[in-house]
């Protein structure tokens, strides 16, 4: 099977070429914010990327927490991508069907990695590319392959729950890139969730996920992404924290830093869902 461990993206090209490979599943990632009004599941239904399986964000999580995909338990998680007929070692490539062409396949790609699974990449473009090339489609759910074992090995470094922001936020050590767009880092623009506060946490950078991708949803080159983090005032020689609405543009951030050799992120897993509550009562920044 091909082994994309530290690749971290792949291009349609490699993907078609590979297609067919032992080894290799590819998943649909597909999210949407609510305000989309757009079914992935439907979608998927009717048109992917041929032998994909569509991962689950919202059912893969944990269904106990009352934010919403939060990070499942190791167990609930293996059992997730065993359903899938994922186990340990397949080359696994995620992309999502989102109109950017990346935005949720990367959060795909990091439950897989801080789970222990390394040879997981996410394809460059995701399926607005794929579909824009001209390359084929299925409907419907591909027959499943055989049971496969899912061994969790769950790495915490690479998440960052509300006690730890609650340290990052004010100090030195680390530094915050929001991936949200302008209008809502700055509170200009209301939430998408009930109950959430306008803002952003006091010291984070705004580093919409939008400003990493090419006009075809592929990321930029290594050399632009830097400058894109440093534009928006990420020293990335520095430890940094990626956040979000709830946890899944952040993870575009993540992918981004990883491409430019800075693969020990933390990503804040409740992220705005849980920061911008009121009854919280946490510090709160407004404007750039």
């Amino acid at each position: 099977m091909p082994d994309i461990s530290g690749k971290y993206v792949v291009d349609t090209s490699w993907l078609a070429a590979n297609l067919a490979t032992p080894g290799l599943v590819v998943l649909d990632g597909s999210w949407h914010l609510p305000a989309e009004k757009r079914d992935p599941k439907a979608e998927f239904a009717a048109g992917h990327i041929p032998s994909a399986r569509f991962f689950d964000i919202d059912e893969i999580s944990d269904k106990s927490s009352p934010l919403p995909h939060m990070l499942p338990a190791a167990e609930r998680f293996a059992a997730g991508v065993e359903a899938l007929c994922i186990g340990d070692g397949d080359c696994v490539v995620v992309y999502d069907a989102s109109a950017p062409g990346l935005m949720s396949a990367g959060r795909v790609w990091w439950l897989l990695r801080i789970f222990g699974h390394s040879n997981v990449a996410v394809l460059d473009g995701g399926l607005r590319k794929w579909k824009a090339e001209g390359r084929p489609l299925e409907a419907n759910a591909a027959p499943s392959p055989a049971p496969r074992k899912f061994t969790p090995r769950f790495d915490r470094s690479m998440v960052r729950d509300l006690g730890d922001m609650r340290s990052v936020v004010g100090a030195d050590d680390a530094q915050i890139a929001d991936a949200r767009g302008a209008g809502r880092f700055e509170g200009r623009d209301p939430e998408p969730r009930p109950g959430l506060i306008a803002g952003h946490m006091p010291g984070a950078r705004n580093v919409p996920f939008g400003t990493l991708l090419n006009g075809d949803g592929t990321l930029k080159t290594p050399a632009e992404l830097r400058k894109v983090f440093e534009s928006a005032g990420i020293d990335v020689a520095r430890p940094v924290v990626t956040t979000c609405g709830s946890g899944v543009s952040a993870a575009v951030l993540t992918l981004a830093l990883a491409v430019i050799g800075r693969d020990d992120t933390g990503l804040y897993d409740g992220s705005w869902s849980e920061w911008g509550q009121e009854k919280l009562g946490l510090p709160i920044a407004k404007g750039p």
